[in-house]
Parts: C-alpha cells; sequence; structure tokens
C-alpha cells in the first residue's frame, strides 16, 4: 500500500500523478521542474514574441527545482537530509552541468552525506525547462503518512 502527497507549496504536476508517494519508509518523489508554485512561471526563461525560448537562466532554475523538492520533502513530512538519491535530467549537458553542479555543492556541502546521484542529458522535457529531479527520501521514524 502506497500513500500518495499532494501539496499547494510546489508547482502543481502536469500530468495526473501525485507529487510523491510513501511506500513504508520511502518516498519517491514524482519528476519535480523549476516552475514557480502559483504562477508556473519559469525563472530565468527569455521568450521571442512567439513564445518560443531563446535564452534561459541554469542557475535560477536549479535554485527553483531545489526550492520545489523542499516544498515536496516538507509537505511529506521529510527533511533535505533524508534525501537518499537524485536523478538530474538536464536538456543541455554540456553548457549546463557546471553551473547545476555548483548549485548542488551548495545545497549538499558535505559528499560523504549527500545523496547518490546520477545525472543524465536529455534531448527534451515535458514542458519549457531544462533541469528536472526525480529523488529519493528514506522517512524518518516518526513521519507518519499524510
Amino acid at each position: 500500500m502506497s500513500d500518495p502527497i499532494h501539496t499547494d507549496t510546489a508547482p502543481a504536476p502536469v500530468g495526473a500523478y501525485p507529487h510523491a508517494r510513501r511506500v513504508g519508509d520511502l518516498l519517491f518523489l514524482s519528476g519535480v521542474g523549476p516552475r514557480t508554485p502559483g504562477s508556473n512561471e519559469i525563472p530565468g526563461n527569455v521568450y521571442d514574441a512567439s513564445g518560443k525560448v531563446v535564452a534561459y537562466d541554469i542557475e535560477a532554475q536549479c535554485r527553483q527545482v531545489f526550492a520545489n523538492v523542499r516544498a515536496v520533502l516538507e509537505a511529506s513530512g521529510a527533511r533535505w537530509k533524508d534525501l537518499v538519491d537524485v536523478t538530474v535530467f538536464l536538456t543541455d549537458m554540456t553548457r549546463d552541468f557546471p553551473a547545476y553542479n555548483r548549485v548542488y555543492a551548495e545545497h549538499f556541502q558535505d559528499p560523504p552525506t549527500a545523496p547518490c546521484r546520477t545525472t543524465l542529458g536529455i534531448t527534451a522535457l515535458p514542458t519549457p525547462i531544462a533541469i528536472e529531479l526525480k529523488c529519493i527520501a528514506a522517512l524518518p521514524a516518526t513521519c507518519h503518512p499524510m
């Protein structure tokens, strides 16, 4: 049995799925992007007159995606330090990995206690974003389903 998690403190999912699902003491987050909660704006995106993305700020998107992951964790009763695995999807690995890696290091300052991480270069995401995270957390013993 699993418990779905939904929260208004993170952007709404772009499809028919929960923000996260608790299974026992594990929390599985759905893919989390950098959309701003409430407005769905994407920080750092610059659009032309036709609405096509012509530039973006990967650091702004990284900071927002981390804030969104934190919001889902907190809504689930978990903490940042409970993350055990992070899968990162970047649409431009060559351009964006160095900046992403710097921001990641700001959020996980102690490598021995940081979650495991896999970073993948992909061709596209379902919305005009440059980064998405897929996370797993080990919930504290005092955490109960929502």
